[in-house]
């Protein structure tokens, strides 16, 4: 009882899945995605199997269609499914059962398939695929704007509740906990998609942070603070990303930039301080006391 969108990136072979639905915690149930094999939602009366078996199918090199079709082939109760498949080549296939409880459908795109079930109104699954071909930006955005478009038709005929995105890399680095972009849920909100965009803007913050890092080990400190400032405009009220900009900038030698956002997270609990103090037992931060004292003063 849900309404979701699988996708494959053309641009960078990304796939991934977003959903929302009137039901707790929809995350572990709904959206399967695996680097190099494709993106699977599995949803109405839901036969969580279809994720995981759909996904060794693909893996196997089974293209999406013909996978989907094995599925619902042995399923004796493939008339209340309703699932979803992409495959790493953008071949898309769909399953709608008839006994899926209405308003329900599907449609398809260039590498797309949306899908939704116990909607207020059949409109839905066209608003999706209409916001999610028109819209501008990264994976991320273009699947969070057809999760939008389908509540502004109306949604879930029960209101909302919980929502969840999954993006993996187009192709598999052997390292399948390397692989996923972005893996975010909201379990129970009274509006989950305006939580899961504020995290997943939070998570481009992190992101940001760890290449500002790398960047600041490189030695490229022009690039680092154009990194932490983006990490800091993304976190909200969060001071973590502020804290690792300033250890990282201080132990580059930028100190006065280090104590400019040290004291950010100052200003807001002071086990800052002291978490700085303990960094150079660790090796995170130089031996170098009057340095710490001076950050700190």
């Amino acid at each position: 009882m849900t309404y979701s969108i699988v996708a494959r990136d053309p641009e960078t072979g990304q796939m991934g899945v977003a959903v929302e639905s009137h039901f707790f915690s929809v995350g572990p149930i709904v959206p399967w995605a695996e680097a190099g094999v494709g993106a699977i939602a599995t949803q109405a009366h839901v036969e969580v199997s279809y994720g995981p078996r759909g996904l060794e199918l693909m893996k196997d090199g089974t293209p999406a269609g013909r996978a989907l079709g094995v599925l619902v082939l042995g399923d004796k109760e493939a008339d209340h499914r309703q699932v979803a498949m992409v495959d790493a080549m953008g071949r898309v296939s769909a399953h709608t059962g008839e006994k899926c409880i209405a308003e329900a459908g599907d449609r398809q795109g260039d590498g797309v398939s949306v899908q939704a079930n116990m909607m207020l109104n059949a409109t839905v699954p066209d608003a999706m695929l209409a916001a999610y071909e028109k819209a501008e930006g990264d994976l991320a955005e273009r699947l969070l704007a057809a999760l939008d478009a389908a509540e502004a038709e109306g949604g879930d005929i029960r209101g909302k509740q919980s929502a969840a995105i999954v993006i993996v890399k187009g192709r598999s680095s052997g390292k399948p906990w390397a692989d996923k972009i972005v893996d975010l849920r909201v379990d129970d909100h009274p509006d989950p998609l305006v939580e899961l965009r504020r995290l997943v803007q939070m998570r481009r913050g992190y992101d940001a942070a760890e290449r500002g890092e790398q960047a600041t080990l490189n030695g490229d400190l022009e690039e680092a603070a154009r990194e932490y400032e983006f990490a800091e405009t993304n976190v909200g009220d969060n001071v973590e990303a502020s804290f690792w900009a300033a250890v990282s900038l201080a132990a580059a030698g930028n100190e006065d930039e280090a104590k400019s956002r040290l004291q950010k997270s100052l200003s807001q609990h002071e086990g800052w301080g002291e978490l700085l103090r303990r960094l150079p037992a660790t090796g995170l931060f130089p031996l170098d006391p009057d340095l710490i004292e001076r950050l700190l003063a």
